[in-house]
């Protein structure tokens, strides 16, 4: 790992003793999820994207899903307690979080925003999620996710 800065989410997860495994990959062959997960060698139902959303009310959420999977809007809604969600702009990622698109990290974003992880996670004893920079997946319990982002587990996907 020598060969990639530290972000922010590594920093935080190093200074809590969170175990974790660190995986790169070259981003040239693409960055969609499925992708990842196959440079990864893991199965895509255990790697996560993350997504920002707004509410109805303008509040932020994120939400972790399957990268083969689509987050479903009303049920994320329902999960939240807003009318309605609708993703950010990707032009608004980098100042909402701090992460740039392909390399949002639920871990360490700007301010802490309502987090929920699809409650497939728990099928799982871990799961990858971007490490906060594209070329870089953590590896680590979803219950520890749960965790480190005060989430919570929902019914996210169809």
């Amino acid at each position: 790992m020598a060969d990639i800065a530290k972000t922010n989410a590594m920093r935080i997860l190093e200074s809590a003793h969170v175990p974790h495994k660190i995986h790169t990959y070259s981003p040239e062959d693409g960055t969609d999820g499925v992708s990842v997960a196959k440079k990864l060698g893991q199965d895509p139902q255990a790697v996560f994207k993350t997504l920002v959303t707004q509410g109805k009310s303008r509040a932020h959420y994120v939400f972790v899903v399957p990268v083969c999977a689509t987050l479903n809007l009303k049920r994320a809604a329902a999960a939240c307690g807003e009318k309605s969600i609708e993703m950010i702009p990707q032009k608004n990622l980098l100042p909402t979080t701090g992460y740039i698109h392909g390399g949002c990290s639920p871990i360490g974003m700007k301010k802490a925003f309502p987090t929920f992880i699809d409650e497939t996670a728990q099928l799982f004893d871990t799961i990858c999620v971007s490490a906060g920079r594209i070329g870089a997946q953590f590896e680590l319990a979803p219950d520890d996710l749960i965790a480190m982002t005060g989430g919570t587990y929902a019914e996210l996907t169809d």
